[in-house]
This record gives structure tokens, C-alpha cells and sequence, in this order.
């Protein structure tokens, strides 16, 4: 029996065979779960291709974590297919191009709260609308994808600053989702070769010295030690644990500083 046999999980964010989310999808449904994904827009034909790579090809709702009439649907729409949810992955992200690796200065507020909405308040957003699903379940988990905020990378730039506020965020949320039996925790992982990764210039540099330095050694193209721990925070193995951030990176935020990272753009 799998770690996730006969709980549903909803995963956000699958895009490509690249990213977090499907390798997340994947061993869940590996492991016994079943699995319900959400796209959006014109991202909504990628998912669909990408969701047949899977074991199994899962049911596909809409979803715009930006948009509440959006949210209310989709919430609908999967209490017409399950009763509870026993688990939910954040895993969007986005930032306007003048909020990475260009420094601070560059981009204007209006950018900076489109990076806030779509990469740190949705996880308030999808935890409000899916609430009474995940309540219903007998144990829920909300899992987020971070990447560790408690010091200033380089190119990193806003999206550093939302992710911070993402983590304040979970341990809110941690706080007031307790009561009715719901776990929120995030995992810190190490840069992975993602679409979004790939957007911001420069960002090879910083995965090189990433690799070289991560004392226990980091593969950017390896998605699957971030998959495994996502697992596990979706169990029951871990049923006392909220308001926590798992790392996943090598060991690099043991570090006091890592060496040959980029300082600027290449």
C-alpha cells in the first residue's frame, strides 16, 4: 500500500513535464493517490498535454488563483467529483519581468503586486475557497513550494520578497487551519530547471555553484527529493507537523554563504 492510498489531492501548477508540480502529481499518484490538477488561461492546453505523461491522466479543472469568481468554480466543481480533499499543493508562481534580476529599483508597485497576488496571497485564496473540503477530510495538508527567503539571493530579486511573505503566510495559516485538523507547511527546494527558473537571465550561474556547493551535492535536473518530501508532508507520517519549512536543497541553508554565486546578471 502507498503512502497516499485513497486520498485525493489537488495539485496546482503543472505546466511542463519539468516542473515541481508534475513530478509532485506523479508520485502521488505512484504512491496511491489519486490526483485532481487545475490550469488556467492559455496555459490550460499545456497541462491537458502534459497531465498524459502521467501514470494515470487526472481530471483537469480551471483555475485562476488570481481571480475569486475563478476560485468559487473550481471549489464547485471539485465538490461535484469528492466529498473532502485530503490534500493541497501550491505550487504557482509569477512575477513580471522587471521584478527579476534587475534589482529593486526597477519594478513599479503595480508589478510588485501582481507578483504578490499570483505568488503569495493565492495560497490564502485557495485555502479559503477549497476550506470546506480539506475540513471534511479526516486529515488535510496544504503543501507550498518555497525557496528559502531568510536571506537575499542574487537575480532573485521580488520573487525573494513574496516568497518571504509566503512563509509568513503558511505559519498563519498553520494557526487559524489547526483547529479543523489542516496542515500547512512549505518546502524550501533547491533551484530546479523549471520554465520558471529558465526565465530569469542569468540563472544557470547560480545553479552551478548551487550544485557545487550543496554539501550533500544538488542535481538541478532532479525534481524527485522535492516530490518524495511533498509526499510525505501529504501522509499521515507526519501528522503533528505544521507552520514548518522542510528543506529540500543539498544542505546549502546550513551554509553560512555559498561561494561562486553570480552577483549580477551574467
Amino acid at each position: 500500500m502507498g503512502l497516499l492510498e485513497g486520498k485525493t489531492i489537488l495539485i496546482t501548477g503543472i505546466l511542463t513535464d519539468a516542473s515541481l508540480a508534475f513530478a509532485i502529481a506523479e508520485r502521488t499518484q505512484r504512491e496511491g493517490g489519486t490526483v485532481i490538477a487545475s490550469g488556467f488561461g492559455r496555459g490550460l492546453s499545456l497541462t491537458r498535454r502534459v497531465l498524459r505523461k502521467l501514470p494515470q491522466t487526472p481530471e483537469l479543472i480551471e483555475l485562476d488563483v488570481a481571480d475569486q469568481d475563478s476560485l468559487a468554480a473550481a471549489a464547485a466543481s471539485v465538490a461535484e467529483q469528492v466529498d473532502h480533499l485530503d490534500g493541497l499543493v501550491h505550487a504557482v508562481g509569477f512575477a513580471p519581468e522587471a521584478c527579476l534580476g534587475k534589482g529593486m529599483l526597477l519594478a513599479s508597485q503595480e508589478e510588485a503586486a501582481t507578483a504578490f497576488t499570483i505568488s503569495s496571497y493565492s495560497l490564502a485564496a485557495l485555502c479559503r475557497s477549497f476550506h470546506p473540503l480539506l475540513k471534511a477530510a479526516p486529515s488535510a495538508s496544504v503543501v507550498g513550494l518555497d525557496f528559502d527567503a531568510s536571506r537575499a539571493w542574487p537575480l532573485y530579486d521580488w520573487m525573494g520578497v513574496m516568497k518571504a511573505s509566503l512563509e509568513s503566510l503558511s505559519r498563519y495559516l498553520a494557526r487559524d487551519l489547526g483547529p479543523d485538523g489542516i496542515r500547512v507547511n512549505l518546502i524550501a527546494a533547491g533551484p530546479i530547471r523549471t520554465m520558471a527558473a529558465k526565465s530569469i537571465p542569468g540563472f544557470s550561474g547560480f545553479e552551478d555553484a548551487w550544485s557545487a556547493g550543496a554539501p550533500l551535492g544538488w542535481d538541478v535536473s532532479d525534481a524527485t527529493p522535492v516530490a518524495g518530501a511533498a509526499v510525505a508532508l501529504l501522509s499521515d507520517l507526519l501528522p503533528a507537523t505544521t507552520g514548518e519549512i522542510l528543506h529540500v536543497d543539498g544542505g546549502v541553508h546550513a551554509l553560512g554563504a555559498l561561494g561562486n554565486l553570480p552577483s549580477q546578471i551574467a
